[in-house]
């Protein structure tokens, strides 16, 4: 299990870093085509903003892989290896699903509602753009059935010894 979420990382860390830059390419070839030769052209804004929009949802999921998002841990710490701990963490966790799964489920409602819309500049469905809601939603979807399934582990087995380790 471990070996295809490693996969998972490298896949999606390649493809934002290809991103990234091929964005970094498009803006300097903008910059330079504006200001040396007088115009630019009409699709490299637009796709580098769409760029962008990938790379930060295919981000996010890879962040929530390595348990990387911004949290206030004061409350979980204090509370670590307690009853009340252990339901704050499944409490804490759900709200992820409930995110998680409006995240999927409106990231799909507007992908279907963009199906119809074309960007003026590259000529494409928006479709494409707004379908990397519904997709970062599904990878985060798959990294917190993990945690979940970690918390369960630890309630069963007690906490493992690498993460004694880790926290000295």
């Amino acid at each position: 299990m471990d070996s295809i979420f490693k996969l998972l990382r490298k896949f999606l860390y390649g493809i934002s870093v290809a991103a990234m830059i091929v964005m970094l390419v498009i803006i300097f070839m903008q910059v330079i085509t504006r200001y040396i030769f007088g115009f630019s052209f009409e699709w490299s804004e637009e796709l580098a903003r769409f760029l962008f929009v990938w790379v930060v949802f295919l981000g996010s999921a890879l962040i929530m892989g390595e348990d990387g998002h911004l949290a206030v841990e004061l409350l979980p710490r204090l509370l670590n290896g307690t009853k009340p701990g252990f339901l704050l963490n499944l409490f804490i966790n759900a709200c992820g699903y409930v995110f998680i799964l409006l995240l999927i489920v409106q990231g799909w409602k507007m992908t279907e509602t963009m199906t119809f819309q074309t960007s003026p500049g590259l000529n494409i469905s928006m479709s494409y753009v707004y379908v990397i809601m519904p997709v970062s939603g599904v990878l985060m979807l798959m990294y917190h059935v993990k945690d979940t399934i970690k918390i369960f582990r630890t309630l069963i087995n007690g906490p493992d010894d690498d993460a004694a380790i880790k926290a000295e």
